[in-house]
């Protein structure tokens, strides 16, 4: 059975999660701001969720239509085929967004979808009533430019909760990004990764995960695992593949350093429950003290600012200083997460590559050095 299913991003991202995509062995059908629609069989649900580093979440895509009235939507919505994947006793919330659109009432539209959806369900089990007591199979609506689009989550919890990360910790960058961003550092096993404001080990952990091919989602569980049309041997076997793909013999090694003790108390923590203390060293430092000792290496990191240092002045401090003392490091690359637009100026170096990213919905630059000044 070949299903159309849609992985959604992080606005910056897409080219990543394209990739990913591919490698994964599936085809591509088209490319919007922070979703990508693809093809792909009932395994790929349990593939994508398992090994997708920079997904925010996997849809499945049940069918789109034109609607500039609500009479269209609710008939548009009653023409697909609910029955095939919730089953009589399913249970099935709507939420949604809508852009651009003329149905721009959300509640508006999540209460003609949801009748539409038990019209629909109603007369395919032919039963009154539903009672919506079984698994919950989430509905997802998406209008764009009065082109709506009708999905089912296969993730639950949003794929950036990897499950290394305890709730109640700050968590000032998501894991998506932070995947991202060790992929646009190109980590290698003879050159040391090093993040100096490493908070709770997010970059450092992700790239430990990525350099020994441990699947992001391994140690977590996702909503589809409960479809009743879904069968569990597809997630048993998926799971079993991913455990035999972990390169055991990887040479790869990362610090994760702070200032903080705290901090550095709670990113030991993360990376002993993500299984990476084999490639991550946790330790208190200065960033600005950080030396080469020799070694090849690269500095990836996502430095306080504004919000997290307490005043914007302090940030731009730290900018400064950074710029001075990051000269020690010579021919190390450099790569730096910021909001600051004048972080170039107030590093003193012109940055080889800029790229605009976004932690959640704010906007961040990349700011990459690659060559010695």
């Amino acid at each position: 059975m070949t299903l159309k299913l849609v992985a959604t991003c992080l606005f910056g991202l897409e080219h990543i999660l394209g990739e990913e995509i591919d490698a994964l062995g599936y085809k591509r059908i088209s490319t919007i701001d922070g979703r990508i629609t693809f093809e792909g069989d009932i395994t790929a649900i349990a593939r994508c969720n398992l090994w997708l580093r920079t997904a925010e979440r996997v849809f499945i895509l049940v069918g789109g239509f034109r609607a500039t009235t609500f009479t269209e939507l609710f008939d548009g919505t009653k023409a697909l085929p609910w029955q095939d994947l919730i089953p009589k006793n399913g249970e099935f919330p709507v939420k949604g967004h809508s852009i651009k659109s003329t149905l721009f009432s959300i509640p508006d539209c999540q209460k003609i979808i949801k009748k539409a959806v038990a019209t629909k369900l109603s007369e395919s089990y032919k039963t009154p009533w539903l009672d919506e007591t079984g698994e919950k199979y989430q509905i997802e609506f998406f209008i764009l430019k009065d082109e709506a689009s009708l999905m089912i989550d296969t993730s639950g919890l949003a794929l950036h909760k990897r499950g290394y990360r305890p709730q109640s910790m700050p968590a000032p960058l998501r894991e998506t990004l932070a995947a991202a961003m060790v992929k646009i550092s190109r980590p290698r096993e003879d050159v040391l990764f090093h993040d100096p404001f490493c908070g709770s080990g997010t970059l450092p952990i992700e790239a430990a995960m990525l350099m020994s091919n441990t699947a992001p989602g391994l140690n977590r569980s996702f909503v589809a695992e409960k479809f009743s049309w879904m069968p569990k041997s597809i997630w048993e076997e998926e799971r079993t593949a991913a455990k035999a793909a972990i390169k055991t013999d990887c040479a790869f090694e990362a610090y994760a350093s702070d200032i903080d003790p705290e901090a550095v108390k709670n990113a030991k923590l993360c990376v002993e429950k993500a299984g990476m203390g084999n490639y991550v060293k946790v330790f208190c430092e200065d960033a600005l003290k950080i030396e080469t000792n020799g070694r090849r290496g690269t500095v990836v990191c996502n430095p306080p600012y504004g919000e997290r240092l307490g005043t914007i002045r302090e940030a731009e401090t730290l900018y400064k200083q950074m710029g001075k003392n990051f000269q020690r490091l010579g021919a190390w690359q450099i790569y730096v997460l910021t909001s600051s637009e004048s972080f170039e100026r107030l590093y003193g170096r012109k940055a080889d590559k800029v790229r605009k990213l976004y932690n959640g919905m704010l906007p961040c630059y990349f700011y990459q050095f690659f060559k010695k000044k």
